[in-house]
């Protein structure tokens, strides 16, 4: 049996490709996918400007499957079960792998980028990296469990999340997630800005609790307002440039903590001498491992998280670079685009 794959050939062109379905092996899934979510990183990707990713490379980490077939000595999955992939390849022998880091792998691979992704209407993967999604959640919010996870472990990077005040700058998809994620384990108070009265007007329907636009208001005043003289007790990094990790320093309470979240297109240039006279810790987040997989889908089941509002069109397969040209002339305004992998024409 023949399908469908997607290939990104250069940057900005796609084609598709007539393979084989995979033979079912032991201890791996037959997945049917049916939503792939593009994500910032894609774009990258698209525009040729992605630094570990070289053409051709079938894209899509972000997705929600059907399962189709197990292989032999496969457990805990059934037939028609709804689940989504953690697109990590690891080596399991370095220092962080040994010590339950695996997100840190030395040889980190990730399926969409260094890696074939999941891009296809069929895909074969081993049982260890297929996580369950409980049949009342919906195929677009099984899509959405992997970037979800990903500010799931961001939170986590602040233990002492429970009860803090949290500055996010970025109110993207991933700091829109993130701040949800924050309120779900315990925050006290989550301030978000950014310079899209669209974007904070989502965040604001999904409960955040303070929403700035840093065109009218500068981010330290906003601080001020939201927090007091004590300010903020973390802010997070979500927009990833030299103006707001600037704004972070500038901004930020004597001795709490900086988290880097988004990805740096670029040579930081930010005062590192306000860094070390404030002794500020700065950290960062990368990626997430299983058990941020689980209480993601855990905090989206119970109602804690909500996933569809940020999802702004849906794209049949065939129309895949369509998709990334959408986003490409909305990108004020545009969130979550999701792939319907299972449905090829309009």
């Amino acid at each position: 049996m023949m399908m469908r794959q997607q290939v990104m050939t250069s940057p900005k062109q796609i084609e598709f490709r007539s393979v084989s379905v995979p033979a079912v092996q032991p201890g791996k899934l037959l997945l049917r996918i049916h939503r792939i979510g593009v994500c910032g990183s894609d774009i990258h990707v698209y525009h040729g400007t992605h630094p570990f990713t070289s053409y051709p490379v079938t894209q899509g980490h972000e997705l929600s499957a059907e399962v189709v077939e197990l292989g032999e000595g496969v457990t805990g999955f059934s037939v028609g079960q709804k689940v989504t992939v953690e697109p990590q390849i690891v080596c399991g022998q370095c220092y962080p792998c040994r010590h339950g880091k695996y997100n840190l792998c030395e040889k980190l691979k990730v399926m969409g980028f260094q890696d074939t992704g999941l891009a296809s209407e069929y895909f074969l993967v081993d049982q260890a990296k297929v996580t369950p999604i409980p049949e009342g959640l919906s195929y677009d919010e099984g899509a959405m469990i992997e970037p979800l996870a990903v500010t799931v472990h961001a939170a986590r990077r602040f233990p002492e999340i429970c009860g803090a005040n949290v500055a996010i700058l970025g109110a993207g998809p991933i700091g829109i997630l993130l701040a949800q994620s924050c309120k779900a384990a315990g925050a006290r108070k989550v301030m978000i800005t950014d310079i899209s009265d669209l974007r904070l007007g989502i965040a604001k329907g999904l409960g955040v609790d303070v929403t700035v636009n840093t065109k009218n208001l500068p981010f330290e005043d906003a601080v001020l307002d939201a927090f007091g003289p004590d300010r903020a007790d973390v802010i997070y990094d979500c927009a990833g440039n030299d103006i707001s990790m600037g704004q972070a320093i500038a901004s930020a309470r004597k001795g709490s903590t900086i988290i880097l979240v988004a990805v740096f297109g670029k040579m930081a240039n930010v005062d590192l001498a306000v860094l070390n006279d404030h002794e500020l810790d700065l950290n960062t987040s990368m990626m997430y491992r299983h058990e941020d997989y689980v209480q993601a889908i855990d905090w989206v089941n119970e109602g804690k998280i909500q996933l569809k509002p940020l999802i702004s069109k849906h794209f049949p397969f065939s129309k895949y670079l369509d998709a990334y040209q959408y986003i490409d002339e909305n990108r004020e305004g545009v969130m979550k685009v999701i792939i319907d992998v299972d449905r090829w024409e309009e």
